[in-house]
């Protein structure tokens, strides 16, 4: 399912009348005095797609913008934080890893009553169905999915203490905190009993490998359709929504990518389940963990069964998160939101079906 943070796709524009619009009175001086060269704010647009963290395009007389906020309401304890996307992506600037410059990161304090950053707008594709169908040819096809791997290869490679995060996440067993974690939020959104889910729980939590040290900087939620392609070839130009980065292991990112294997075409995460991929010239799930482990000089990987299983659980409790904040209202796609809750289950399931298959 996609997020919000696609939002550099004008195709998904829409201009907002709810609660969520901004005052453009109050925003246009605040950026002119916080943005060198801002200036003439002429329209403020809000991306429809997404749920986390509502963003807008910002059309300028000196040029286009994207802004991305914090949404209103109550929020859930370290959720949404828009200042961690401002950070990592802020360190990032210079590296192999291409995003978006990084302009301003307001206080909570700010004329919109919360949190939000400011970067530049990135004008390129964006490719929301992973059969990509508007690719050129089966060439092309291949090529969007090597720079992607490429890509998330020179992600886990970038040097940690030369970028200033050294502190971006804790020490440890990077699965026990996220399980811990992911868990504490799924039961503080849970609005019912979801079979499933609680036996995934109950597996990952007697399944957790040992601590093999490997640590690098995550994004978190590596997909498709959170990076943004050149117009005219297959090249990434950047990565976006870093809310979930940190720094762990890297087979999360790459086990959460693989989910895309085998979630239904036919659903709203629009994976690559169902479709003949040989075909279209895409990567197999093995041919493509095979690219990562060549990039990154491995011989291969154990246990991936848990990181995939660890990988439904963790996008379950999300969409639950989302779920529940669309009940609450204050989803920033409410209508969307409401079939987040039927997606828990979905996954729930094919992690229980991944389980049972593998023991």
């Amino acid at each position: 399912m996609s997020d919000d943070a696609n939002a550099h796709d004008k195709s998904a524009l829409a201009i907002d009348k709810s609660a969520l619009a901004l005052d453009q009175a109050a925003l246009a001086p605040y950026l002119e005095a916080h943005i060198p060269g801002f200036a003439g704010l002429g329209a403020i647009e809000k991306f429809k797609s997404g749920q986390s963290n509502p963003t807008y395009f910002l059309t300028a007389a000196s040029g286009r913008y994207v802004l991305r906020a914090k949404p209103p309401g109550q929020l859930l304890k370290s959720a949404h934080q828009v200042d961690r996307e401002f950070r990592v992506m802020q360190a990032l600037a210079g590296t192999a890893v291409p995003v978006p410059a990084m302009l301003h990161l307001s206080g909570e304090d700010s004329p919109i009553g919360r949190m939000f950053y400011v970067m530049e707008f990135l004008d390129g594709r964006i490719f929301w169905d992973p059969s990509l169908p508007e690719a050129s040819g089966n060439e092309e096809r291949a090529a969007i999915y090597d720079a992607m791997n490429a890509t998330l290869a020179a992600l886990h490679g970038v040097d940690v203490e030369a970028a200033g995060l050294r502190d971006f996440g804790k020490p440890g067993n990077y699965f026990e905190r996220q399980f811990a974690r992911w868990t504490s939020q799924y039961h503080a959104s849970e609005t019912g009993t979801v079979s499933d889910m609680d036996r995934v729980i109950a597996w990952l939590e007697t399944h957790m490998p040992a601590d093999d040290g490997r640590v690098s900087l995550v994004h978190g939620d590596y997909r498709l359709d959170n990076m943004i392609f050149a117009a005219g070839e297959p090249k990434v130009l950047a990565v976006l929504d870093w809310e979930l980065s940190t720094l762990g292991h890297p087979f999360s990112d790459l086990a959460y990518q693989c989910m895309q294997w085998r979630l239904p075409h036919a659903s709203g995460f629009r994976g690559l389940g169902g479709i003949d991929r040989a075909t279209l010239g895409l990567p197999s799930e093995e041919a493509y963990v095979d690219a990562y482990c060549r990039r990154r000089g491995l011989a291969g990987i154990g246990n991936w069964s848990f990181f995939l299983a660890f990988s439904f659980f963790r996008l379950a409790a999300i969409c639950q998160g989302v779920y529940r904040r669309a009940l609450d209202g204050n989803a920033s796609n409410p209508e969307k939101a409401r079939t987040y809750g039927e997606a828990v289950k979905l996954l729930a399931g094919l992690a229980v079906r991944l389980i049972d298959k593998n023991t």
